[in-house]
């Protein structure tokens, strides 16, 4: 029961105070009655509200802070997202209430923020590139298994496309597929569409779609595997990186290193005191997974974990498997005493103990800059991959790289840490298709079942209005296979994609 005295942690923290004794109805009151509420301040211990909530596994306030827009993304002060410490509560249903809304905020975001990269792009020449990743590990073993995939880009006014074949690495193995995103922008409206010619399906997002809250629903999979399997997050700190250039020679006939690639001079670098931090929780498994986990493991399960992706599959492990709920308040914390800043967090503090490996780890980059490459990273190269980055760790890390003040010139190539035994290497190739020798096959294919030929032509450049099924039209978040009877609708989709990326 709530005090009616005044006390000090009530009046500064008067959201984090109803979160605390769990009191949702006076917390939903309170956020309806004052929409200017900063629902996102913090603690004395560097929690909001949210975070509060979730650490304390009260599910109906974490309920009432995300209905009304509380940022599930956020940090606490220890690193931790608001969905890892879900996990550790070891409570399916908040589990499933956070993935939701976490899932939900970031397809927004990711749509809202759309129209303004398209229309940084849109102010950038046209262009046509390729980005070559290859992997690559100091590890034999795993060196043979690491793929690699080339990147397509086109580039027309405010419209991009991006073909791959990699999509990700899942259950141990690399997951491969035909995919296409494209990138549609007016004004301040924007489309995305991920096409997938394997299976003949075309999504569609549009902001229009932002409404379908309800259409996004974590299975009971998807829930049992966060539960069953550690936490692991990587983290690449740049606060102490340096660059240097590369000599070549010998003693006393060193000079400065310089290559060929693709055609362009570019200048080597590397890049110094990258440390690549590796952290492992284990706290909400069950004694039956932890021993799973540790007998199961495998060099690729070290490494192979993107940010706050979970490790391994969940072996059938059902919730209803999982041991007991976490207590919340070991300590027996009071609200005067969680609220007072004279008492550190280190010394008693509320969650579950964490049970925690961390691994740090100095790795060296490298990088190849042309200062007369006709792109500009800024104006051209970075909007793309600011796009990519919101689904797509590799391209978020890339980002996070080049992100930082460079030495002058473009990085035609870089080669760049990704977890303790893995490097990733990109390498920008065939500008605008004019390099010898990369003449490159484009199909014209409708993607339709029956009687539809599949016709080959050759281009210098290579044009993405060869797929006819990379276009599709919707007002919200659809999955529609392309029917067989509408080849005639199919042939107005090739006319509209070639009209946005022509062939010249």
């Amino acid at each position: 029961m709530i005090s009616a005295k005044t006390t000090p942690e009530k009046s500064r923290y008067p959201i984090h105070y109803l979160v605390w004794h769990n009191k949702h109805r006076h917390l939903e009151k309170e956020l309806t009655k004052n929409e200017q509420t900063d629902i996102e301040s913090l603690d004395p211990r560097g929690r909001t509200p949210l975070h509060l909530a979730v650490t304390l596994g009260h599910l109906d306030c974490a309920r009432v802070l995300l209905q009304h827009g509380a940022d599930s993304s956020k940090d606490n002060r220890n690193g931790w997202t608001v969905l890892q410490e879900a996990v550790s509560t070891r409570d399916p249903e908040l589990v499933r209430l956070v993935l939701r809304y976490r899932d939900y905020q970031r397809t927004a975001k990711r749509l809202a923020g759309i129209p303004i990269l398209l229309e940084r792009l849109r102010q950038a020449q046209d262009f046509y590139v390729e980005m070559k990743w290859e992997f690559t590990s100091w590890v034999p073993l795993v060196s043979r298994i690491c793929p690699s995939d080339t990147y397509r880009v086109w580039k027309s006014g405010q419209c991009l496309r991006v073909d791959t074949t990699l999509m990700g690495f899942e259950q141990m193995t690399w997951q491969r597929g035909n995919r296409s995103f494209i990138f549609r922008g007016q004004d301040s409206n924007a489309e995305v569409m991920e096409v997938d010619h394997d299976r003949q399906l075309v999504y569609c997002e549009t902001l229009s779609g932002l409404g379908l809250l309800g259409a996004i629903q974590p299975s009971d999979e998807q829930v049992a595997g966060r539960l069953s399997a550690p936490v692991v997050t990587t983290q690449l700190d740049t606060r102490n990186i340096a660059f240097e250039r590369n000599k070549t020679g010998i003693l006393g006939w060193r000079s400065e290193k310089t290559e060929m690639v693709n055609g362009y001079e570019a200048k080597v670098y590397a890049a110094s005191n990258l440390e690549l931090i590796t952290r492992t929780r284990t706290d909400h498994l069950s004694d039956q997974n932890k021993n799973k986990t540790k007998g199961g493991k495998t060099p690729l399960q070290n490494f192979l974990g993107i940010a706050e992706q979970h490790m391994g599959p969940s072996n059938g492990a059902l919730v209803t498997q999982m041991s007991c709920p976490a207590v919340t308040n070991p300590a027996a914390l009071t609200a005067e005493e969680y609220f007072n800043p004279g008492i550190l967090p280190t010394q008693r503090d509320i969650g579950h103990p964490c049970q925690l490996t961390t691994k740090t780890q100095r790795f060296k980059a490298k990088l190849w800059l042309c200062e007369s490459h006709p792109l500009s990273l800024a104006e051209q190269v970075v909007p793309i991959i600011d796009l990519m980055a919101i689904s797509n760790a590799l391209f978020a890390k890339l980002r996070d790289f080049i992100t930082l003040r460079l030495p002058p010139g473009f990085p035609v190539k870089i080669e760049i840490p990704l977890y303790h035994i893995l490097n990733a290497r990109i390498t920008f190739s065939n500008l605008n298709g004019c390099e010898e020798g990369t003449g490159v096959r484009a199909d014209n294919d409708p993607v339709v079942e029956g009687d539809v030929q599949r016709e080959t032509v050759r281009t210098e450049t290579p044009s993405p209005g060869s797929d006819s099924s990379s276009v599709s039209s919707s007002s919200s978040t659809i999955k529609a296979r392309i029917p067989h009877e509408k080849k005639k609708k199919i042939h107005g989709l090739v006319v509209q994609l070639q009209n946005i990326f022509p062939n010249n």
